[in-house]
């Protein structure tokens, strides 16, 4: 009699569950098809820009044919790695810190609330931030704002990481370090750090990865620049600013470009993203 009495508040729990499953896997569906749709449009035609020349030839002028997108790789792969020189050591340090001095402090508690608020973020406030502070002084749009706004967007990320991935350190293992005589400062680099490299090596590629297509932070701090310069206190040219301007024109070889560049940025994201998930993923033991 019990069993038969539950039977109507199973089937109903029951089919709540499939019902449940049914719309995660409709709305999981309807996601991944929007993203193949996107890639195979991406792929489509920004196939059609992919030649030698877009590597080997800098933008052309307007209305002209050829040309290619060289300034840009280069402007951005200049901006883009001097602000990844810049946050990788400070947000691991900031990270360090948060983790290990960060239990009880109220100077770490203020810190992690100013990085949950840089996280969240709009990339164009940090960039008018960065050009209030550097362009509007220095009276000239540079290379080095550029990169200055990269860094204020990936340092956040990386801080997070780190201080997520040094807590997941087990205390038997630190302790076991401090049996064993070791000053603080050495447990902290040579066992906490050490064991979750991996994971910290994931954070800075997300947060490159992050920062790699941003745009309206370097409108208003690089610019851009129509022919090839290695400048860094000059107006230099990135792909995300030209893709943005490319977009927009009338003229069919510039919305080709557009595509490319599109495409360029796209494949280099996802590589960075295969390689924080595979080649530096943490490895369970055996």
């Amino acid at each position: 009699m019990k069993t038969a009495a539950m039977n109507p508040v199973y089937r109903r729990r029951l089919l709540g569950h499939r019902i449940g499953i049914a719309l995660s896997v409709l709305a999981m569906a309807v996601g991944l098809g929007f993203l193949l749709w996107i890639l195979a449009t991406l792929l489509v035609k920004g196939c059609a820009a992919l030649s030698p020349a877009l590597f080997t030839q800098d933008i052309p002028p307007p209305g002209s044919e050829g040309g290619g997108l060289r300034n840009s790789i280069v402007g951005s792969l200049l901006m883009v790695g001097l602000s990844t020189l810049v946050s990788t050591p400070v947000g691991i340090l900031a990270g360090m810190y948060l983790a290990e001095y960060g239990e009880r402090n109220k100077f770490a508690q203020v810190t992690r609330f100013v990085t949950d608020i840089m996280l969240s973020a709009p990339s164009i406030v940090i960039g008018l931030f960065v050009y209030a502070l550097y362009v509007a002084n220095a009276r000239h749009f540079a290379g080095y704002a550029g990169s200055i706004a990269l860094s204020l967007i990936a340092i956040p990320v990386v801080v997070r990481t780190t201080d997520n991935m040094l807590r997941l350190v087990p205390n038997s293992l630190l302790e076991a370090a401090f049996a064993l005589g070791a000053p603080r400062w050495k447990v902290a680099l040579m066992v906490r750090l050490r064991a979750v490299k991996a994971g910290i090596i994931t954070g800075v590629l997300l947060a490159l990865a992050r920062i790699a297509g941003e745009t309206a932070p370097l409108l208003f701090t690089a610019l851009g620049n129509q022919f090839f310069s290695t400048d860094m206190n000059a107006p230099m040219s990135s792909l995300p600013a030209v893709i943005y301007q490319f977009a927009m024109s009338p003229y069919d070889d510039w919305r080709t470009l557009a595509w490319g560049g599109s495409l360029l940025i796209t494949f280099s994201v996802l590589l960075l993203n295969i390689l924080s998930r595979t080649v530096f993923s943490q490895k369970a033991p055996r």
